[in-house]
Protein backbone atom coordinates (compact mmCIF):
# COMPACT_ATOMS: atom_id res chain seq x y z
CA UNK A 1 0.00 0.00 0.00
CA UNK A 2 1.29 3.44 -1.08
CA UNK A 3 1.86 6.18 1.78
CA UNK A 4 1.02 9.60 0.71
CA UNK A 5 2.12 12.53 2.07
CA UNK A 6 -1.33 12.76 4.20
CA UNK A 7 -1.35 8.97 5.21
CA UNK A 8 2.28 9.69 6.84
CA UNK A 9 1.02 12.31 8.53
CA UNK A 10 -1.90 10.74 9.64
CA UNK A 11 -1.41 7.48 10.32
CA UNK A 12 2.32 7.09 11.06
CA UNK A 13 4.09 10.55 12.82
CA UNK A 14 3.35 11.74 16.02
CA UNK A 15 1.65 14.97 14.64
CA UNK A 16 3.42 17.06 17.55
CA UNK A 17 5.46 19.69 15.05
CA UNK A 18 8.07 19.08 17.92
CA UNK A 19 11.21 20.15 15.46
CA UNK A 20 13.54 17.22 16.78
CA UNK A 21 13.62 15.97 13.35
CA UNK A 22 14.90 19.30 11.61
CA UNK A 23 11.50 20.44 10.12
CA UNK A 24 9.07 22.77 11.45
CA UNK A 25 6.52 20.57 10.97
CA UNK A 26 5.30 17.11 10.64
CA UNK A 27 3.92 17.48 7.78
CA UNK A 28 7.00 19.11 6.44
CA UNK A 29 8.98 15.95 7.60
CA UNK A 30 6.29 14.05 5.62
CA UNK A 31 6.45 15.95 2.33
CA UNK A 32 10.59 15.22 2.30
CA UNK A 33 10.42 11.99 3.17
CA UNK A 34 7.24 10.91 0.11
CA UNK A 35 9.22 13.42 -2.71
CA UNK A 36 12.61 13.20 -1.46
CA UNK A 37 13.31 9.91 -0.04
CA UNK A 38 14.46 11.42 3.24
CA UNK A 39 15.35 9.09 5.89
CA UNK A 40 12.17 8.43 7.74
CA UNK A 41 14.23 7.17 11.04
CA UNK A 42 15.01 11.14 10.84
CA UNK A 43 11.79 11.55 13.46
CA UNK A 44 13.49 10.24 16.73
CA UNK A 45 9.33 9.20 18.12
CA UNK A 46 9.16 6.27 16.13
CA UNK A 47 9.16 2.94 17.17
CA UNK A 48 11.87 1.00 14.82
CA UNK A 49 9.62 -1.76 14.05
CA UNK A 50 7.62 1.04 12.38
CA UNK A 51 10.05 2.74 10.77
CA UNK A 52 10.76 -0.79 9.10
CA UNK A 53 7.60 -1.61 8.25
CA UNK A 54 6.97 1.66 6.34
CA UNK A 55 10.69 2.25 4.98
CA UNK A 56 9.12 -0.78 2.68
CA UNK A 57 6.27 0.17 1.25
CA UNK A 58 8.01 3.29 0.48
CA UNK A 59 10.72 1.86 -1.09
CA UNK A 60 8.53 0.01 -3.05
CA UNK A 61 7.03 3.50 -4.04
CA UNK A 62 10.25 4.80 -4.64
CA UNK A 63 11.39 1.96 -6.75
CA UNK A 64 7.42 3.00 -9.26
CA UNK A 65 8.61 6.46 -8.95
CA UNK A 66 5.17 7.37 -7.06
CA UNK A 67 5.48 11.04 -6.00
CA UNK A 68 8.91 11.51 -5.91
CA UNK A 69 10.85 14.64 -7.34
CA UNK A 70 12.50 13.71 -10.52
CA UNK A 71 16.05 13.77 -9.79
CA UNK A 72 17.57 16.14 -12.27
CA UNK A 73 20.99 14.86 -11.99
CA UNK A 74 20.38 11.44 -12.73
CA UNK A 75 18.20 12.32 -15.79
CA UNK A 76 20.63 14.33 -17.37
CA UNK A 77 23.70 12.33 -17.02
CA UNK A 78 21.29 9.65 -18.56
CA UNK A 79 20.44 11.63 -21.82
CA UNK A 80 24.34 12.48 -21.95
CA UNK A 81 25.86 8.81 -21.62
CA UNK A 82 22.63 8.18 -24.98
CA UNK A 83 24.23 10.82 -26.15
CA UNK A 84 27.84 9.82 -25.98
CA UNK A 85 26.74 6.43 -26.79
CA UNK A 86 27.50 5.99 -30.71
CA UNK A 87 31.06 7.22 -30.11
CA UNK A 88 33.56 5.16 -31.12
CA UNK A 89 36.32 5.61 -28.56
CA UNK A 90 38.97 5.35 -31.10
CA UNK A 91 38.03 8.20 -32.78
CA UNK A 92 37.83 10.38 -29.75
CA UNK A 93 41.76 11.36 -29.24
CA UNK A 94 41.94 12.65 -32.82
CA UNK A 95 38.88 14.27 -32.17
CA UNK A 96 39.02 15.88 -28.89
CA UNK A 97 42.37 14.51 -27.48
CA UNK A 98 43.89 12.30 -25.32
CA UNK A 99 44.65 8.73 -25.74
CA UNK A 100 43.55 5.18 -25.53
CA UNK A 101 44.57 3.33 -22.28
CA UNK A 102 43.69 -0.64 -21.15
CA UNK A 103 41.95 -0.61 -17.72
CA UNK A 104 40.04 -3.47 -16.15
CA UNK A 105 36.76 -2.58 -16.95
CA UNK A 106 37.82 -2.36 -20.85
CA UNK A 107 39.48 0.33 -23.17
CA UNK A 108 38.95 4.29 -21.93
CA UNK A 109 39.90 7.64 -23.13
CA UNK A 110 42.88 9.23 -20.47
CA UNK A 111 41.63 12.64 -21.15
CA UNK A 112 43.83 15.81 -19.97
CA UNK A 113 41.17 17.76 -17.46
CA UNK A 114 42.61 20.49 -15.73
CA UNK A 115 46.20 19.87 -13.83
CA UNK A 116 45.01 16.41 -13.92
CA UNK A 117 43.57 13.16 -15.99
CA UNK A 118 39.82 11.71 -16.14
CA UNK A 119 39.36 7.98 -17.67
CA UNK A 120 35.92 8.15 -20.18
CA UNK A 121 34.69 4.84 -20.71
CA UNK A 122 31.59 3.94 -23.05
CA UNK A 123 29.16 4.70 -19.58
CA UNK A 124 31.31 6.13 -16.91
CA UNK A 125 33.91 8.45 -16.04
CA UNK A 126 36.49 7.80 -13.22
CA UNK A 127 39.66 9.29 -11.97
CA UNK A 128 42.86 7.61 -12.40
CA UNK A 129 42.79 6.59 -8.75
CA UNK A 130 39.33 5.01 -8.90
CA UNK A 131 37.49 8.08 -7.20
CA UNK A 132 34.11 9.41 -8.59
CA UNK A 133 33.39 12.63 -10.48
CA UNK A 134 30.05 14.44 -9.50
CA UNK A 135 26.82 13.70 -11.53
CA UNK A 136 27.12 16.98 -13.00
CA UNK A 137 30.70 16.80 -14.14
CA UNK A 138 29.80 13.55 -16.03
CA UNK A 139 27.25 14.87 -17.93
CA UNK A 140 29.44 17.85 -18.53
CA UNK A 141 32.26 15.85 -19.90
CA UNK A 142 29.72 12.86 -21.74
CA UNK A 143 28.26 15.97 -23.47
CA UNK A 144 31.93 17.30 -24.60
CA UNK A 145 32.61 13.94 -25.80
CA UNK A 146 29.09 13.93 -27.82
CA UNK A 147 29.96 17.15 -29.33
CA UNK A 148 33.28 18.07 -29.01
CA UNK A 149 34.43 18.92 -33.12
CA UNK A 150 38.01 19.00 -34.40
CA UNK A 151 38.56 21.95 -34.59
CA UNK A 152 41.49 23.61 -32.90
CA UNK A 153 41.61 26.55 -30.78
CA UNK A 154 42.73 29.87 -32.50
CA UNK A 155 43.73 31.88 -29.88
CA UNK A 156 40.86 35.10 -30.72
CA UNK A 157 39.05 35.69 -27.28
CA UNK A 158 35.31 36.35 -26.87
CA UNK A 159 33.40 36.74 -23.53
CA UNK A 160 30.46 34.80 -23.11
CA UNK A 161 27.95 37.48 -24.46
CA UNK A 162 29.56 37.22 -27.75
CA UNK A 163 28.55 33.61 -28.42
CA UNK A 164 24.95 32.91 -30.21
CA UNK A 165 21.79 31.72 -27.91
CA UNK A 166 23.71 33.07 -24.42
CA UNK A 167 20.86 35.74 -23.56
CA UNK A 168 19.38 33.82 -20.77
CA UNK A 169 22.61 32.54 -19.43
CA UNK A 170 24.95 35.83 -19.31
CA UNK A 171 22.85 36.59 -16.05
CA UNK A 172 24.14 33.14 -14.70
CA UNK A 173 27.69 34.08 -16.23
CA UNK A 174 27.98 37.06 -13.93
CA UNK A 175 25.73 35.70 -10.84
CA UNK A 176 27.72 32.78 -9.97
CA UNK A 177 30.91 33.01 -11.55
CA UNK A 178 32.32 36.54 -12.31
CA UNK A 179 30.71 38.09 -9.78
CA UNK A 180 31.17 35.70 -6.83
CA UNK A 181 34.98 35.69 -8.00
CA UNK A 182 35.16 39.59 -7.77
CA UNK A 183 33.75 39.10 -4.16
CA UNK A 184 36.18 36.47 -3.32
CA UNK A 185 39.27 38.16 -4.14
CA UNK A 186 38.77 41.96 -4.00
CA UNK A 187 42.06 43.04 -1.76
CA UNK A 188 43.18 39.59 -2.04
CA UNK A 189 44.81 39.84 -5.08
CA UNK A 190 48.05 37.37 -4.06
CA UNK A 191 45.48 34.86 -2.51
CA UNK A 192 43.77 34.83 -6.17
CA UNK A 193 47.45 34.52 -8.11
CA UNK A 194 48.23 31.20 -5.67
CA UNK A 195 45.03 29.46 -6.44
CA UNK A 196 45.27 29.70 -9.67
CA UNK A 197 49.04 28.49 -10.04
CA UNK A 198 47.72 25.62 -7.69
CA UNK A 199 44.90 24.20 -9.97
CA UNK A 200 47.47 24.73 -13.33
CA UNK A 201 46.52 28.13 -14.24
CA UNK A 202 49.23 29.80 -16.48
CA UNK A 203 50.48 33.76 -15.55
CA UNK A 204 49.03 36.23 -18.45
CA UNK A 205 49.31 39.18 -16.81
CA UNK A 206 50.49 41.93 -18.78
CA UNK A 207 50.36 40.17 -22.13
CA UNK A 208 47.70 42.95 -24.25
CA UNK A 209 45.00 42.37 -21.59
CA UNK A 210 45.85 45.16 -19.04
CA UNK A 211 44.30 43.00 -16.21
CA UNK A 212 46.28 42.69 -12.75
CA UNK A 213 45.46 39.27 -12.60
CA UNK A 214 45.31 37.28 -15.85
CA UNK A 215 45.46 33.32 -16.34
CA UNK A 216 45.08 30.73 -18.75
CA UNK A 217 43.68 28.00 -18.22
CA UNK A 218 43.76 24.53 -20.31
CA UNK A 219 41.04 22.54 -18.71
CA UNK A 220 40.41 20.29 -21.65
CA UNK A 221 42.42 19.86 -24.69
CA UNK A 222 40.46 21.92 -27.07
CA UNK A 223 39.16 24.18 -24.73
CA UNK A 224 41.51 26.95 -23.27
CA UNK A 225 39.82 29.94 -21.05
CA UNK A 226 40.90 32.74 -19.83
CA UNK A 227 40.64 34.55 -16.53
CA UNK A 228 41.38 38.32 -16.59
CA UNK A 229 40.76 40.19 -12.78
CA UNK A 230 41.07 43.85 -12.00
CA UNK A 231 41.24 44.06 -8.05
CA UNK A 232 39.31 47.12 -6.04
CA UNK A 233 40.89 50.79 -6.03
CA UNK A 234 39.15 52.89 -3.49
CA UNK A 235 40.49 55.86 -4.02
CA UNK A 236 39.42 55.70 -7.45
CA UNK A 237 36.02 54.06 -6.34
CA UNK A 238 36.70 51.25 -8.61
CA UNK A 239 35.23 47.80 -7.47
CA UNK A 240 37.15 44.53 -8.30
CA UNK A 241 35.52 42.41 -11.17
CA UNK A 242 36.68 39.30 -13.47
CA UNK A 243 35.49 38.44 -16.78
CA UNK A 244 36.12 35.05 -18.34
CA UNK A 245 37.01 34.58 -22.09
CA UNK A 246 37.05 32.03 -24.19
CA UNK A 247 38.53 30.75 -27.35
CA UNK A 248 36.39 31.91 -30.60
CA UNK A 249 36.20 27.59 -31.00
CA UNK A 250 34.69 26.71 -27.66
CA UNK A 251 30.82 26.04 -29.03
CA UNK A 252 32.74 23.65 -31.27
CA UNK A 253 33.01 21.58 -28.30
CA UNK A 254 30.78 22.46 -25.75
CA UNK A 255 26.80 23.32 -25.82
CA UNK A 256 25.96 26.44 -23.75
CA UNK A 257 25.16 25.16 -20.70
CA UNK A 258 28.17 23.35 -20.75
CA UNK A 259 30.27 26.27 -20.95
CA UNK A 260 28.46 27.34 -17.57
CA UNK A 261 28.80 24.38 -15.92
CA UNK A 262 32.99 24.31 -16.70
CA UNK A 263 33.04 28.35 -15.99
CA UNK A 264 31.72 27.53 -12.62
CA UNK A 265 33.75 24.18 -12.26
CA UNK A 266 36.68 26.61 -12.05
CA UNK A 267 35.63 29.22 -9.90
CA UNK A 268 34.62 26.71 -7.39
CA UNK A 269 38.25 25.30 -7.96
CA UNK A 270 39.89 28.64 -7.52
CA UNK A 271 37.71 29.47 -4.28
CA UNK A 272 38.42 25.81 -2.92
CA UNK A 273 42.43 25.98 -3.69
CA UNK A 274 42.57 29.47 -1.79
CA UNK A 275 40.10 28.34 1.02
CA UNK A 276 42.90 25.35 1.73
CA UNK A 277 45.71 27.44 1.82
CA UNK A 278 44.41 30.07 4.14
CA UNK A 279 43.44 27.47 6.41
CA UNK A 280 46.45 25.98 6.10
CA UNK A 281 48.41 28.96 6.78
CA UNK A 282 46.37 29.99 9.91
CA UNK A 283 47.04 26.22 11.12
CA UNK A 284 50.69 26.92 10.72
CA UNK A 285 50.74 30.57 12.52
CA UNK A 286 47.89 29.81 15.56
CA UNK A 287 47.85 33.69 16.29
CA UNK A 288 46.14 34.92 13.39
CA UNK A 289 42.82 34.87 13.48
CA UNK A 290 40.12 33.30 10.86
CA UNK A 291 38.85 36.65 10.23
CA UNK A 292 42.39 37.90 8.83
CA UNK A 293 43.20 38.64 5.64
CA UNK A 294 46.63 37.32 4.95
Amino acid sequence: MALSVVDLYRDVLPKTNCGDCGFSTCIAFAGMVVSARHPLDGCPHLMPETVARCSRELGEQYAAGKWTQRDLAEDALKWAVERSASMNLADLPDRIGGSLVERGAGPALKLPYFSGHVLIGERDIQRPDGTDLTRWEKVFLFNHVAQGGTRRPTGKWKGFEAFPNTVSKVKTMSSQVEGPLADRFHGRLEELVGAAVRIGGQDHAGVENGADAAFFFQPLPRVPLMLLFWDEDPSEGFSASARLLFDETVTDHLDIESIVFLSERLRQMLCDAADQARQRSIDNDPIQMPGMRL
